[in-house]
């Protein structure tokens, strides 16, 4: 540091010689007065001379810089004349102030100045650039041009307004070929189809000897007619099954005609008493083939969750369905019963500890098949619990009989808190009547527990628990009961059942079949002859199923205020909340359907700040496709949906869109 402050001292500095004979005048003035004088007009004249050299290079530079600022603005400007790219000034309001030749040439048209961009470029938004907190860029289309808008927004102040104003600077470079090369990409990427004849046995079995060649060839030469449409590659694996791969270009051919295979294939006829079906699994878009088998297969495992007869298209986590418009064909064959009663009961044997849960606001299905799910697992003198929060009142009445008749269950039935507490590693958690993690009574308890269970008939939605150890999803079946009924056959040499338990079955049944009329299959009569030689009494069963006058009332006003959509679709309201809300909508819907002409009945009501949607059919509407627009579920001819933070009123208004959606769409049976 000391050597650079003597470098600076000795560095020649015109104003510090002048000090320094400054200095020495006034010395020699004190000797020599005469002399000095002398030294004093030559001391001016130095410092006159120096004054004027600084004086004159600071003009000199000065000018150079104005001269040089000049040439700048003038190349500006005739860089921006002369841009090769269009460029064009916006105003905040979306006014053009200033745009540039090439913009003129790009959208053929002059005289823009003071023209809203709207007017010239539609869907253009203004709004959206100014609300971007960061520079980006945005894509327009001109003609058969693409184009990637660069944006700059400048800010400046007008001396009349003592406000700040913006002028959007846009820049627009053509990406026309890096888009259609981008188009090519993505219509040539590999998709994957699975296709499966859903019931290739019942079909086969239905047909005469001498037809049944003919019959399977046809089905076959329909699915290579699809393929060959598709420009695909197809092989069949299995009797019943094939793979096809084609580019994603086809794929919007397939959806804009709804997977029409499917209905093709339902139309072959020779000789067969039960038509065929195909459940299709398509998997897109996928970092490798991998993957791409790994969605396709998810699709299948949905497609055939929810019934068969339907294609289902899965792009990462977006899921697209068709068809699915036929009731679920009743499986005769028992062995997949069997099967999965022998492994449930290995579960049960490996397990330390068992839960059992149904849905939320359980009905006489999920409490039932709860109830003979815990009877399994005391057959196999296994540590059971039912985990239920609350008694609604369309577990009232089957509640009560279990508190008369078998008292000791109140020591099995637990709320979610205390089942949370009791969970140990060996733990095996069962849930009945659902397959939707955010409907199970217990939500955590499926995070607690490795080992779960499922155990289903409703048609697989979108929403499933993740990788259970075991899952028996039968859309076919009428009931969860029916299926419990089943796997308690097959796991024991004798159907060991209390009356109470055996009833509780039954009732379940009962309900989801309403009595015996809807979805009733061989299957389900078989199920109920068991029970009844279990000891369930049909008398005792009904009287389950009474309710209380003011029950009935609201039920009656509900059926009074219902009002008639599109001549065949009947829709009413419960306005009042109450704790057998869920019950009076149900028991509504079921009561509008024994009106003449009526195929449909939507009933929806506040309950707990949720508006609740119940839904029945006779099967000619897909009441599930309807009530999956509003994210809800179930079957062809019952379903729910549950939607929040919205009114009565509101809710009507999208249940109307979304049946309006579904005729439009020709999604009818």
């Amino acid at each position: 540091m000391a050597s650079k402050s003597i470098f600076k001292i000795l560095t020649p500095n015109t104003r510090i010689y002048l000090w320094i004979i400054g200095i020495l005048i006034g010395i020699l003035a004190f000797y020599e007065p005469k002399i000095s004088a002398v030294g004093v007009v030559v001391l001016g004249y130095l410092v006159y001379h120096h004054w004027k050299n600084v004086h004159l290079k600071r003009f000199e530079w000065t000018k150079y810089i104005e001269e040089l600022t000049k040439e700048f603005d003038s190349a500006t400007k005739h860089a921006i004349l002369n841009l090769p790219i269009p460029l064009v000034m916006v105003e905040v309001s979306g006014s053009i102030s200033w745009y540039n030749p090439k913009f003129a040439d790009v959208i053929n048209k002059t005289g823009l100045l003071n023209k809203n961009i709207d007017e010239i470029i539609p869907n253009f938004n203004i709004d959206d650039i100014m609300s971007s907190e960061q520079e980006m860029s945005i894509e327009a289309s001109i003609d058969d041009r693409n184009y990637k808008v660069l944006y700059n927004v400048v800010k400046s102040n007008k001396e009349s307004i003592n406000k700040e104003n913006y002028i959007i600077m846009l820049y627009w470079v053509d990406i026309t070929n890096f888009s259609k090369l981008k188009e090519k990409y993505n219509d040539e990427k590999i998709n994957l189809a699975l296709i499966q004849i859903d019931n290739y046995d019942e079909v086969k079995n239905s047909t005469d000897e001498t037809n049944r060649p003919i019959i399977l060839a046809e089905i076959d030469r329909k699915i290579n007619t699809l393929a060959h449409r598709i420009n695909g590659l197809i092989r069949k694996y299995e009797n019943d099954k094939y793979i096809i791969v084609f580019e994603h270009k086809y794929l919007n051919m397939l959806e804009n005609k709804k997977f029409d295979i499917l209905d093709e294939i339902r139309e072959v006829k020779q000789g067969n008493t039960i038509p065929a079906t195909l459940s299709i699994g398509v998997g897109v878009n996928s970092k490798n083939p991998a993957n791409l088998y790994e969605f396709a297969t998810a699709a299948m495992d949905i497609a055939l969750g929810r019934g068969g007869d339907q294609a289902v298209v899965k792009k990462i986590d977006n899921l697209s369905f068709y068809g699915g418009k036929s009731k679920a064909v009743e499986k005769r064959n028992k062995v997949k019963a069997r099967v999965i009663a022998y492994a449930l009961r290995q579960l049960m044997d490996q397990s330390d500890r068992i839960f059992i849960m149904g849905h939320k606001v359980p009905d006489m299905d999920s409490f039932g098949s709860s109830i003979g799910v815990h009877r399994a697992a005391m057959n196999r003198d296994k540590e059971a619990y039912i985990v239920l929060n609350d008694v609604n009142p369309s577990i009232q009445n089957v509640y009560n009989r279990m508190l008369e008749q078998q008292p000791e269950y109140l020591n099995y039935i637990i709320k979610s808190e205390k089942a949370e507490q009791m969970v140990t590693k060996g733990s095996l958690c069962i849930v009945v009547d659902n397959h939707r993690p955010d409907y199970v009574e217990a939500p955590n308890l499926l995070k607690l527990i490795d080992k779960v269970v499922i155990i289903d008939h409703h048609r697989r939605g979108v929403s499933f628990i993740e990788d259970p150890v075991l899952t028996y999803l039968e859309p076919y079946s009428s009931s969860a009961c029916e299926l419990v009924t089943e796997i308690l056959y097959y796991m024991d040499d004798k159907l060991n059942l209390e009356r109470f338990e055996a009833e509780a079955l039954l009732a379940g049944i009962s309900v989801d079949t309403k009595n015996f009329t809807f979805k009733t299959g061989v299957r389900t009569f078989e199920a109920a002859s068991l029970l009844r030689r279990a000891g369930a009494d049909t008398t005792s069963v009904r009287q389950l199923f009474q309710d209380d006058l003011n029950t009935f009332i609201a039920k009656a006003d509900v059926v009074k205020n219902a009002r008639i959509l599109e001549d065949n679709i009947a829709i009413s309201t419960l306005v009042r909340d109450g704790n057998d809300t869920m019950l009076v909508t149900a028991q509504a819907a079921d009561d509008l359907l024994n009106i003449m002409g009526i195929k449909a009945s939507f009933v929806l009501a506040l309950s707990e700040g949720l508006i609740r949607i119940s839904a029945r059919s006779l099967g000619d509407i897909n009441v599930q496709l309807i009530l999956e627009k509003l994210g809800g579920g179930g079957h062809l001819t019952t379903a729910g949906a549950q939607l929040e933070n919205i009114d009565l009123h509101e809710a009507e208004k999208m249940l109307e869109s979304a049946i309006k959606e579904y005729f439009e769409k020709g999604d009818e049976k």
